[in-house]
């Protein structure tokens, strides 16, 4: 699919892709739940469908596979030179929107592979410039999956997790052991990010240049001590955790609220609106501020929405209750904004520049001290 289509595609379905994970937060019902969730019960798939991570098929992106979709550049882009480098690995979200089963086949099914892909080029190419993407296909759960509080919709998450997790393995094997790393994923893929940081975040904190838990709550409380990482305090900073969830004036995320606060992590923690991470993408820090002219680029479809472009000065944000708020005039990006004025959708493409840039600040800052280290008599 050629790169003046892909954002038209992007924008056309993320409401449906990404909008499902959090169907239940915005609108709730019953009328939603028999329309979406999945039929008849979790039935494990058979050993054999379990994706084989040696193999090239069982990724959307990795170093192997020529041209793949993390390559993509917007017009527009910032390109700087620079020596130091870390490799990626990228979680994408909900692609798979059918009710037939709990759990997307690994291939095959062509709408989901698609969407896939082109979340991988709006997302992880944020990413690329600094070196290698991994993204691994999975047994997604369905976005149905996230409607219901049952031993299904946990079976469903889990076996996606699963893979997850056997992806990463993969991945730690196949890269230098000295590699830096940068994390990330949105809506699903950052659900499974943060999961997969309380298993190993302790041990990968020495070459972790940042985690991108993006579009998904985090608690500061009780999600983050069982990773061992901090959030994100300042730009300079690094083995810490970023998150956001973009809202625009007037917010209204009572429904995201009501549905996340009271609910347990897997360590114990109740979670509580108070301790909800955001660390503004703009300026890198916890809490903090940005005016529109401090954004380096918003990537701003063209009006036919075929193309798109790098745009700086746009959108400024604040975090402010757990939220990050934005300011400014907030560009057409497509019409898929979700109820409460909630920019979920648009949570990379709102900062897509300065993503790039927080992630090459911090590399930088983590290869200087691993580089002072290894010289140090």
């Amino acid at each position: 699919m050629c790169a003046r289509r892909f954002l038209f595609i992007v924008f056309v379905l993320t409401l449906l892709v990404v909008g499902g994970a959090f169907a239940l937060y915005q609108w709730g019902g019953q009328m939603l739940i028999r329309q979406a969730v999945p039929k008849g019960r979790f039935q494990a798939p058979p050993p054999s469908s379990a994706p084989e991570y040696d193999r090239l098929d069982a990724w959307i992106a990795r170093p192997e596979i020529r041209d793949n979709a993390s390559h993509w550049e917007p017009e527009g882009a910032t390109i700087a030179a620079r020596w130091w480098q870390a490799s990626t690995f990228y979680i994408h979200p909900t692609t798979y929107l059918k009710r037939n089963r709990w759990n997307a086949p690994l291939s095959g099914d062509v709408d989901s592979d698609g969407r896939a892909e082109l979340f991988v080029k709006s997302q992880a190419s944020a990413f690329a410039w600094l070196g290698d993407v991994w993204a691994p296909r999975y047994r997604q759960a369905a976005y149905g999956a996230f409607l219901l509080n049952s031993s299904d919709a946990e079976q469903a998450l889990d076996l996606a997790y699963a893979d997850v997790r056997r992806a990463f393995e993969e991945f730690l094997r196949r890269i230098p052991p000295d590699d830096l790393i940068i994390l990330a994923g949105h809506s699903q893929g950052a659900r499974h990010l943060l999961r997969l940081l309380a298993e190993r975040g302790r041990d990968l904190k020495p070459r972790l240049v940042a985690a991108y838990v993006v579009g998904w709550p985090v608690s500061v409380t009780a999600d983050l001590p069982a990773t061992g990482l901090t959030p994100c305090r300042n730009p300079d900073e690094t083995g810490c955790v970023l998150s956001w969830q973009s809202f625009a004036e007037p917010a209204n995320p009572s429904l995201i609220l009501d549905a996340w606060e009271g609910t347990t992590s897997p360590s114990g923690g109740e979670r509580r609106r108070t301790d909800m991470l955001c660390v503004n993408p703009i300026t890198g820090s916890t809490g903090g501020a940005a005016s529109p002219r401090a954004n380096r680029g918003t990537l701003v479809p063209d009006g036919d929405l075929k193309s798109a472009r790098v745009v700086p000065g746009l959108v400024g944000a604040r975090c402010e209750n757990g939220f990050l708020i934005l300011d400014g005039e907030v560009p057409q990006l497509g019409p898929y904004v979700l109820p409460g004025n909630n920019y979920h959708v648009y949570d990379y493409a709102l900062f897509w520049e300065a993503v790039r840039g927080d992630a090459n600040g911090r590399t930088y800052q983590l290869w200087e001290r691993v580089r002072s280290r290894r010289v140090r008599p």
